[in-house]
């Protein structure tokens, strides 16, 4: 092989892009499980991807949660701006569509797939509630009347619940569709008149026990759609959507049947309540080691505010003001910059050294 080729293929092995998937020709691009997200975006450069990475890892932590506005919980957004440190690999896909006028569409999607255990540490840090798995596959009941009449949609219609089924995914769980048999279509007047009970018998033979159901219809020049989430025949929400595109006001019914999901199965994180905290760091002999630990504190997520207390010839001594305290701080820590002393006990002053 000619040297100049070899230095080449080398290079291309160790340049961030070698994070790029390789895909053999015919495969299709797409995100699967708990840790992979993908996203819209404007081209494929850097700053585009940067940008999507971040809004990739607040849906990866979305789906973990179970909380649509993870992106806004104390130190999230931190940990978003440096998400590409935790990508995995990542991969481009192009999607074809039509717009209003009839005339072919194209949105650039970046798939990203991200390391399990660095973002299971991001939710562990910063108290997020996790929703455990397996998690339930729930029926979805939906009748719309478009002005026909009301109808069933069932797994043979599955396109047309396609907005709420991929809204689903994207919350971290997955709906399921009846199969239509003529007792399942006769039951459209029970979805009509709200009568849960009925849906639940009949969706008996399905498991687990739960439904989300739904009406669509006709409200004004939009649509409306009328929701109740039904676990083991009991209605835990209903809600209801307005909005001028269908596909939106079907989707909706999606974030319902979450947000009643993780209200009744989410856990909290097992970590510390927010806490001033006195620690001890050593390994500091020179003013850049001292700009170094203050760039890491300043960045981590759970650091909310950083207070010298006293120096010594190779210490410092420090007040941290930490999200979720001395716990939470442990499980950030960048064994690369700095470390917990094995000496530490409870009762004493912790001490941390720089790398």
């Amino acid at each position: 092989m000619p040297k100049a080729l070899l230095i080449t293929l080398l290079l291309a092995l160790l340049l961030p892009g070698g994070a790029h998937a390789q895909r053999m020709e015919g495969d299709r691009a797409g995100a699967s499980g708990m840790y992979q997200a993908e996203v819209a975006v404007g081209s494929q450069a850097e700053s585009a991807r940067q940008s999507g990475f971040a809004r990739a890892l607040a849906q990866v932590l979305g789906k973990m949660s179970g909380d649509a506005g993870v992106a806004n919980r104390p130190g999230v957004s931190r940990e978003l701006r440096r998400a590409g440190d935790f990508v995995e690999g990542y991969d481009y896909r192009q999607d074809e569509g039509r717009s209003a006028a009839g005339s072919p569409t194209y949105t650039t999607m970046l798939v990203v797939r991200f390391r399990e255990d660095e973002v299971n540490a991001i939710a562990g840090a910063l108290g997020l509630p996790v929703w455990p798995e397996p998690r339930p596959k729930p029926v979805l009941w939906l009748a719309i009347d478009d002005g026909s009449g009301p109808r069933l949609v069932a797994v043979g219609q599955s396109n047309v619940a396609r907005p709420v089924l991929d809204r689903a995914t994207e919350r971290g769980y997955r709906l399921g569709l009846p199969g239509g048999s003529a007792a399942e279509q006769a039951a459209v007047g029970a979805i009509w008149r709200g009568d849960t009970a009925a849906i639940s018998r009949l969706s008996a033979r399905y498991r687990p026990p739960m439904q989300l159901i739904g009406k669509l219809y006709r409200a004004g020049p939009g649509w409306k759609a009328d929701w109740s989430f039904v676990d083991d025949g009991r209605v835990l929400a209903t809600w209801s959507n307005e909005d001028a595109v269908a596909r939106r006001v079907i989707a909706s019914g999606a974030d319902g049947a979450a947000d009643a999901l993780v209200r009744r199965y989410a856990k909290a994180s097992t970590v510390g309540e927010p806490a001033v905290e006195h620690v001890v760091v050593t390994g500091i002999n020179s003013s850049n080691d001292f700009v170094r630990l203050s760039s890491w504190l300043q960045s981590s997520s759970v650091v909310r505010g950083i207070r010298p207390l006293r120096a010594t010839p190779n210490s410092l001594e420090l007040e941290l003001d930490l999200l979720t305290g001395l716990e939470g701080f442990r499980r950030v820590l960048d064994d690369s910059i700095l470390v917990e002393s094995g000496a530490n006990i409870e009762g004493v002053t912790p001490e941390f050294h720089l790398r």
